[in-house]
């Protein structure tokens, strides 16, 4: 079989609502309800977080940079560590 080349891998992962936070854009709040974690090809993660305005309507779901705190580190990780065991135990196609 010939050498497969995997790029990156990713998954998302719900903020529970106690650890949302909000952040500003051109003048919008938005709350962040999720975080996007990639496994790098060096074996560290890269996360973003994603939220929607809080005014509502039809606004675009805008990615912010994940707030450091020992509770959102320890949901990546848990994360990052319950997508290997799923992609471990995958049944195919």
């Amino acid at each position: 079989m010939a050498d497969v080349d995997v790029n990156a891998l990713a998954l998302n992962v719900d903020i529970p609502p106690e650890l949302r936070w909000q952040d500003e854009r051109r003048g919008e709040v938005f709350e962040l309800q999720s975080i996007t974690v990639r496994l790098l090809p060096d074996g560290s993660l890269a996360a973003k977080a994603y939220g929607r305005p809080v005014a509502g309507g039809r606004g675009t779901y805008v990615s912010f940079p994940v707030r450091r705190s020992a509770e959102i580190d320890a949901l990546i990780a848990e994360a990052a560590s319950e997508a290997s065991r799923r992609w471990a135990a995958h049944r195919g196609l």
